[in-house]
């Protein structure tokens, strides 16, 4: 998965034994060390405004006498996951609105459980660390597919911006976000290097993680199948085939579950979640932009993020991204606009969209260095801000 180096003999040809055996342990470890090494600056900078966000949340919760812990591990989304872990999934669909977990995908409380079975500690900061780990190895994948696309610069660039956005807390909470964007950007860093079962597997994860698991099935698929033109490979079909799995297998396990076809459907029309084309977010944005005379923040903030989204991805087509990341952040899009459910949590939807932000790092590297200093700054202190006030004031879930 991680950015390798090809394991070669002296003279430049492997030797005979050697040549369906795979790189040497060793061999393996130091090229995952040399590609950590190349990444550390990326990984810094994320790591610098995570903290950032964190220390200007927790002086904010302080002088609110409001405890961090709970709003990062146990609240909203993590509360159900951790149920899930503990007590596992409902048996019927039942009538009362958001109220069946089945509509929160496994793989998350699942390694929660499995994790929190081997380590001290509650399974609640077992999640919360999860999260964390994951948000590093998101951070990796998403420099490795900037510094694949153009140069080392833009892959540090657009890890930072990552780790700025306006609901960037999220990384570093009970939630599905930093494992789902980890699966996401090393599947599309995978299919960019054609490494196809690699792709494909993470494909697999992805769908097991979030509803928005398909926008990643979508990408190694729609590729895949495309790139069968040039000619025909056992390993791009089996990519192609495979890929879907994850999303379909959850789906198809929860109507299984329920004895009836569309039971995941039917879950997700009891929390609201309906596919309208997107009717319902645009009576949302006419209500707040046209007649609500005081909006609330929070809401002009996700509103904010959708419009920019969607010209930031028309940003990406004039630039002409590789389709992977096109066919990833479009279906992506296409899901969290079009949906007829709840508004107020379509920005952290958005989260894992990465690609986006890959004209605003280009812009940024051909600015004059003084203005990159300022956009970033501005970036990272807009991101602390929200992202404080998405957990403390903001009465909902983020």
């Amino acid at each position: 998965m991680f950015p390798t180096a090809p394991d070669a003999a002296p003279s430049g040809r492997v030797p005979a034994a050697r040549r369906h055996a795979g790189p040497l342990p060793g061999a393996r470890a130091g090229a995952l060390r040399a590609a950590l090494l190349r990444a550390a600056p990326a990984l810094t900078a994320y790591l610098a405004v995570r903290l950032t966000s964190l220390l200007v949340l927790a002086l904010w919760a302080h002088r609110q006498h409001h405890g961090v812990w709970p709003v990062l591990a146990t609240q909203w989304d993590a509360a159900w996951y951790l149920g899930i872990a503990d007590h596992g999934y409902a048996h019927e669909l039942g009538t009362r609105y958001d109220a069946n977990n089945l509509a929160f995908f496994p793989l998350y409380p699942l390694l929660v459980k499995a994790v929190a079975a081997v380590t001290p500690g509650t399974r609640a900061t077992t999640g919360l660390c999860l999260a964390v780990a994951a948000s590093l190895v998101a951070a990796w994948g998403v420099y490795a597919v900037g510094a694949h696309l153009h140069d080392r610069r833009t892959g540090v660039l657009l890890a930072t911006l990552w780790a700025a956005l306006p609901v960037g807390l999220v990384q570093w909470m009970g939630y599905t976000e930093s494992l789902f964007t980890a699966c996401a950007a090393w599947a599309l860093y995978a299919v960019l290097t054609g490494r196809w079962l690699w792709a494909a597997g993470l494909a697999v994860a992805a769908g097991l993680t979030r509803p928005t698991g398909v926008a990643v099935a979508a990408a190694v698929t729609v590729t895949a199948l495309l790139s069968l033109r040039r000619g025909v490979s056992g390993r791009v079909l089996a990519a192609a085939l495979l890929a879907p799995l994850g999303w379909c297998g959850y789906v198809g396990w929860v109507g299984l579950r329920l004895h009836r076809w569309d039971g995941y459907f039917a879950v997700q029309r009891l929390w609201h979640n309906e596919w309208d084309g997107g009717l319902e977010t645009l009576r949302r944005m006419r209500q707040l932009l046209m007649y609500d005379s005081t909006p609330e923040l929070f809401l002009v903030l996700v509103t904010a993020t959708l419009l920019a989204s969607a010209a930031l991805f028309a940003l990406a087509l004039w630039d002409r991204q590789p389709l992977p990341l096109l066919v990833f952040s479009g279906v992506l899009l296409l899901i969290v606009l079009g949906s007829g459910g709840v508004y107020f949590p379509r920005a952290r939807f958005l989260l894992p969209a990465f690609p986006l932000l890959l004209p605003l790092a280009r812009h940024l590297l051909r600015a004059s260095p003084r203005y990159r200093v300022l956009m970033l700054g501005a970036a990272v202190a807009a991101g602390a801000y929200f992202s404080a006030y998405m957990a403390l004031v903001w009465p909902s879930a983020p």
